[in-house]
């Protein structure tokens, strides 16, 4: 069966699609984008993904119109590729469109909106056994809560993880944690869990937020502050969280074992009240 995609307005074969050379987001990455997971065709999150994308659209000036078409647009694309009955992502990229190359924002260029289905099972392991991490300084630019589709200084980041067997790399910015290459940061320190508070410096994360509502609802105390590059090494416990992370433990940090180099108490809690929601 032929991957189908959606391309501005249309469902098309995947080797069928066309994008214009000048596309803005093939230029100057000028366009935002959004990843759901949906558990067996039931989205994780999906109003708390669009808000944010939402946001991200007025912070980058790009009009799309309405965005409530998308709910049915994933579900077909989901149908299309007989994706309904397993863990599957939908990617929606959306550029501000083809035009002659100037820099500032063109007022007549019409959004190019794509998206496709693919399967995005667990990573049964790593949730399990828990993954290594490298850490590096924070390279990146000083708008990380927009989710643009510029990330070269992430798959920078992530391709040195990958090149030292780690499967992610943590930033660091002024000594600071903020996150990770396409993951949110939480540790535990005395039955504290604690992440970087939200800020232009990471992404508002959906996960991150459910970890911490999950938090809430059982009277497990969590701070959102900065953790200091020489915490690291003094954790109880480190974990990353994401929409393809879900929570996995971390239990390596640049070849240094966090605690016992066991995910914790706390993590594998969190890891089953997130499964339950899922």
């Amino acid at each position: 069966m032929k991957e189908l995609i959606y391309l501005n307005g249309e469902f098309v074969p995947v080797d069928n699609a066309s994008v214009s050379p000048n596309d803005r987001g093939f230029i100057f990455a000028d366009g935002i984008y959004e990843v759901i997971k949906y558990y067996n065709g039931n989205p994780l999150r999906y109003a708390d993904h669009i808000e944010r994308l939402k946001r991200n659209l007025r912070e980058v000036k790009i009009d799309v119109g309405p965005l409530d078409v998308f709910a049915d647009v994933f579900r077909q694309l989901l149908e299309m590729n007989d994706l309904t009955r397993i863990h599957a992502g939908v990617y929606l990229q959306i550029t501000r469109g083809a035009h002659k190359r100037i820099h500032h924002f063109p007022v007549d260029a019409k959004p190019t909106v794509y998206a496709f289905a693919f399967p995005m099972p667990s990573a049964k392991e790593n949730l399990e056994q828990g993954i290594k991490v490298i850490t590096h300084q924070d390279i990146r630019w000083l708008r990380c809560d927009i989710k643009s589709v510029s990330l070269l200084p992430n798959t920078m980041l992530f391709n040195q993880a990958v090149e030292a067997g780690a499967g992610e790399c943590i930033l660091i910015r002024d000594e600071k944690v903020t996150e990770a290459t396409h993951s949110s940061v939480l540790a535990v320190k005395n039955g504290i869990v604690v992440t970087h508070p939200l800020s232009n410096l990471i992404l508002p994360g959906i996960t991150r937020k459910v970890v911490l509502e999950i938090c809430a609802a059982n009277n497990i105390p969590f701070e959102e502050r900065a953790i200091s590059e020489n915490e690291l090494l003094k954790l109880d416990e480190l974990m990353i969280a994401g929409t393809g992370s879900e929570i996995t433990p971390v239990v390596i940090i640049d070849d240094n074992p966090v605690a016992n180099k066991k995910p914790g108490e706390v993590t594998r809690f969190l890891q089953q009240k997130f499964f339950e929601l899922t």
